[in-house]
């Protein structure tokens, strides 16, 4: 199977996902399918884009500061972080103020917006604007660290147009806007953040799946906070469009169901990359390859989330979108390589900055030795 990565396939995503984007301004589109059709999608693009994370930054890869690699230490915290900052804001809405909470949290998401909306829309910007000089400053702030700000012509365009989103976001709270962001959070995580190794996602998906089922069939708390929450933190399908005399009804699906398989989907298809041995590449992006692994993942996520649609609206109730999720990815990935024979090449799978926590304490350990012995 051969994955032409940023032509027509990639080129037609954009396209489909902005159009069920614009046309549910004014038609309503059958929640179940525009969910299915955009998560897939955002899971799609953000994908094929993490592909520069096997590039390094002098070749025309990602920058270091504006990517992240996840240990298995951390996927083993996740889901403790996750349920203490959930329970934190089901505290908040409980007992403070709902419309201040709001306030606060959509003041940060705003601000935040801001480099997500730059992030997706300035490689675009850039084949318009193609001028490379920099502007702006890189300076390290005692407590704070290096905060870079150079930015080309093409960003700084951006920038600008994100900022205006933002304030009149900030001002509107329209669910056009809101998934705007949504989608842009979504790609911006896909496409940045590393979980190192296959057996970290698996510790991540698994962790991750006992965490969604416990918050959403154990106590009300998951639920809540997504109702209560008025930000970009899920995607908004509308059942009923909103009037000038009337709310609409919404249909939502959490970031969170989009963003954690599609990091794992992501890592398959730099495996599938890696494997190819066109992940030296400097211009990887347009690369064609064999990418069996990605393929069946992304038709295994989808399946995954007609399952949870299709459970959800049989018993009408909430689901935990991740208890269906999350073995569709992992026994797509399994079956695809017990089906090559190649089990242990992908438990294998490692990529650059995954042993990060290792190699660090090796070094310290290696330090106390040698002070040992020049004691």
């Amino acid at each position: 199977m051969a994955l032409e990565v940023r032509s027509t396939y990639l080129n037609a995503s954009y396209l489909i996902l902005f159009a069920f984007w614009a046309l549910s301004y004014v038609v309503v589109i059958p929640p179940p399918l525009s969910l299915i059709v955009q998560s897939t999608l955002i899971v799609y693009i953000g994908s094929l884009r993490s592909l520069t994370l096997l590039v390094k930054e002098a070749d025309g890869g990602a920058k270091s500061q504006d990517t992240e690699v996840l240990s298995a230490n951390d996927a083993y915290k996740f889901p403790i972080i996750g349920s203490c900052s959930l329970l934190g804001l089901y505290v908040a809405f409980k007992y403070c103020d709902k419309d201040t909470v709001n306030l606060v949290l959509s003041l940060y998401f705003s601000v935040v917006g801001v480099f997500a909306l730059t992030g997706s829309f300035s490689s675009f910007a850039s084949q318009y604007i193609t001028s490379k000089k920099q502007y702006g400053f890189k300076k390290t702030f005692p407590l704070v660290g290096e905060i870079d700000m150079l930015c080309t012509p093409a960003e700084i365009v951006c920038l600008i147009i994100s900022t205006i989103f933002s304030a009149v976001y900030f001002k509107t709270k329209h669910y056009m806007m809101n998934n705007i962001f949504g989608i842009c959070f979504c790609i911006q995580s896909i496409e940045r953040i590393s979980i190192g190794s296959y057996k970290t996602g698996a510790i991540l998906l698994v962790g991750l799946f006992f965490y969604d089922i416990f918050w959403v069939f154990g106590t009300d708390v998951m639920v809540t906070v997504a109702k209560s929450f008025d930000g970009p933190i899920k995607l908004l399908f509308p059942s009923v469009l909103p009037t000038l005399t009337e709310k609409g009804k919404f249909n939502l699906l959490g970031l969170g169901d989009i963003v954690i398989p599609g990091l794992f989907i992501a890592l398959l298809v730099r495996f599938d990359a890696v494997r190819s041995q066109i992940s030296r590449l400097r211009n990887i992006e347009n690369a064609t390859f064999a990418a069996p692994y990605f393929l069946i993942n992304i038709i295994c996520y989808a399946l995954g989330l007609v399952t949870t649609v299709a459970v959800m609206y049989f018993f009408n109730a909430a689901q935990p979108a991740l208890l269906y999720l999350v073995p569709a990815c992992l026994g797509g990935s399994l079956a695809v390589a017990a089906a090559r024979g190649e089990l242990a090449l992908m438990f294998a799978y490692e990529e650059e900055g995954a042993d990060k926590e290792k190699k660090e304490a090796a070094a310290a350990e290696k330090a106390a030795l040698e002070a040992k012995k020049a004691e």
